[in-house]
């Protein structure tokens, strides 16, 4: 026979445990008009984890798999198993603790296959995430540049630069010439400053005479620094 629920100031007696508690200590339950169910919440976990592992072994012939104890600062990844502190997780906002589920080695791995099923690889990605292109359109610029630098015609360029405020693809770059472009900030002013600077500043040999030449500058008169 059940026994018989009385409460009394804001309290219940837990139809399992049969301790008084608090109403706020037992679970939400939309049946009753205080709003709280009939065992406290310790009692009611016990219970589901009973009741799931009764379907477990019905339905499906399984035992619940007891999970290892987990100290405190530290997660269980679920891919390879072990044990870790949090710091080997990756930050995650909207993870629980505000860490991953899965470590660092496993979450990398599992990144790079989805790339590569998704993708191709993680070049393909990274293209298409930042510039909208593939690496098919990488190599069809590439070949209209003639395999070369847009800038100072190198060969071999890796670098896809594009405008910053509309996000268009401009061309194909090697390190230098982007990176050039980057610290300007694709200034017209500052590059055409740089131009001008060079042209009246760079030390050039200059022949006074047959066979003789000297080093000057169209701007400065002092002579470089001698060599230590």
């Amino acid at each position: 026979m059940a026994k018989k629920l009385d409460d009394r100031d804001g309290r219940r007696r837990c139809r399992d445990c049969d301790e008084w508690k608090p109403l706020d200590e037992f679970c939400v339950s939309s049946r009753r008009p205080d709003g709280r169910g009939s065992y406290c919440k310790p009692c009611f976990n016990l219970r589901s984890k009973a009741s799931y592992a009764k379907r477990l072994k019905e339905k499906h012939g399984r035992e619940v798999r007891e999970l290892p104890t987990v100290p405190d600062g530290h997660r269980r990844c679920p891919t390879c198993g072990e044990t870790k502190r949090l710091d080997d997780f990756p930050r995650n906002r909207s993870g629980r603790g505000g860490y991953g589920r899965y470590c660092k080695p496993c979450r990398n791995e599992k990144t790079k296959e989805t790339r590569l099923r998704l993708y191709g690889g993680s070049r393909e990605y990274h293209l298409r995430r930042r510039y909208g292109v593939g690496e098919k359109e990488f190599q069809e610029l590439l070949a209209e540049q003639g395999g070369r630098c847009a800038i100072c015609r190198r060969p071999d360029p890796e670098h896809l630069d594009h405008d910053h405020r509309t996000g268009w693809v401009r061309g194909i770059l090697c390190f230098n010439c982007n990176g050039g472009l980057g610290q300007s900030k694709d200034d017209l002013d500052t590059l055409a400053g740089a131009i001008t600077y060079l042209r009246g500043t760079t030390w050039q040999r200059v022949l006074i005479h047959p066979g003789v030449f000297q080093m000057c500058s169209p701007t400065r008169g002092r002579p470089p620094s001698p060599r230590s």
